[in-house]
């Protein structure tokens, strides 16, 4: 390409400080060194651990930053020693690499990376340094993946190179929020066909549980949320019954251990609150209940719960990108969605461009959007 090697001029939307709308800006994004590859981002979309950050909710990011972590693009170049893509490859960036060299890389069960940010901070690049400047300031990566710039650079361990039909702008959705939902209940719950589910918090990960319970063959799959508008969409996609909270006098708890005689065989929170997590968890059957905490509270909480609720011999376990070894299951994700194993297009409710990346942003406060997609 003409542009290898160059520094690149381009559009991104930056956030200078916590609490203020994003910016769209021109930035420079420089070459990348070795070992790394500049992505030209076709479409991403705007996940709720994004408004983490704008919120100040998400720890160790440092600003002023470029968010977006759930994109797909196309290889612009590469930098020395890159084997696995080539310019002119599809890619999904991956905001959890996978080095395949570390300890969690090389467990099979394990789907972490010790590159990852919840060991060591990726608001630079490995070699702490970054490719992205505007108005003579350093701006900062995030996850590394910062997919709203219209060119992102990363390491080549966080890059999958997918199937060269794929619709970058619907198997976008691939690099975080559905991945996530549908991964945990197929693969960290592994729930089992003839099941009863119960999904707290109906957006897009949300949903995405819902379809991952459906595909695993659960029989019920209660779907829960406070916003009402939400449950037309839950139906649609596998839930066989939808209940409001404030429809209630009582727990919520209460409502489900009363609606399935000894509570369900797997909960999953996919709001990130405490109450609801502890709901969560007292929702499912005191002996082999399984709950899975998806959503992801604020940085410095804490969660307090009665030992019994554990004690009794249910399982409460976490979930990181839905359990996918992401550098080696993206590809198969999109191969799946090629051939039409699921249809994730149903969760994009709107698409915009990137310089209305705000009003996107204000949909997902609302509640009017399941996932907008951003396209450059």
């Amino acid at each position: 390409m003409a542009t290898a090697g160059k520094v690149i001029r381009c559009r991104a939307a930056v956030a200078w400080a916590v609490g203020k709308p994003l910016s769209v800006e021109e930035v420079e994004v420089a070459p990348p060194k070795a070992g790394e590859v500049r992505i030209k981002i076709v479409a991403t979309g705007i996940c709720h651990t994004d408004e983490h950050i704008l919120e100040g909710s998400f720890p160790d990011v440092d600003f002023p930053v470029i968010p977006g972590h759930e994109g797909a693009g196309i290889v612009e170049s590469v930098g020395e020693g890159v084997t696995s893509v080539k310019p002119g490859d599809k890619v999904i960036p991956l905001c959890l690499p996978q080095c395949g060299e570390c300890a969690f890389c090389l467990n099979p069960e394990s789907n972490y990376c010790l590159k990852s940010h919840l060991s060591e901070p990726q608001n630079l690049l490995p070699d702490k340094t970054s490719r992205f400047t505007c108005k003579g300031k350093q701006i900062h990566h995030f996850l590394w993946v910062s997919t709203f710039a219209e060119y992102t650079v990363l390491p080549e361990y966080a890059v999958a190179k997918i199937d060269a039909a794929a619709p970058l702008e619907k198997v976008c959705m691939l690099g975080c929020g559905f991945s996530t939902g549908y991964g945990a209940a197929i693969n960290t719950a592994k729930v089992k066909p003839g099941s009863t589910c119960a999904v707290f918090g109906l957006g897009g990960v949300g949903l995405s549980v819902v379809m991952g319970c459906k595909a695993a063959g659960a029989s019920h799959i209660i779907a829960i949320d406070i916003n009402k508008d939400k449950f037309a969409k839950a139906k649609e996609l596998g839930a066989t019954h939808c209940i409001n909270p404030h429809d209630f006098t009582k727990p919520i708890q209460e409502v489900l251990t009363e609606m399935t005689g000894h509570g369900v065989d797997y909960s999953f929170e996919v709001i990130g609150r405490a109450d609801t997590m502890t709901a969560a968890l007292a929702s499912c059957n005191m002996n082999t209940g399984v709950c899975v905490m998806v959503g992801e509270l604020a940085s410095g909480s804490a969660i307090s719960i009665d030992p019994m609720l554990v004690l009794s011999g249910r399982t409460w376990k976490g979930t990181l990108l839905g359990g996918w070894k992401m550098r080696d299951s993206i590809p198969k994700l999109v191969s799946s969605y090629m051939e039409k194993k699921f249809n994730s297009d149903v969760l994009i409710t709107h698409t915009l461009p990137i310089t209305k990346v705000n009003e996107g942003f204000e949909l997902l406060r609302a509640g009017k959007s399941i996932r907008t997609v951003l396209l450059f």
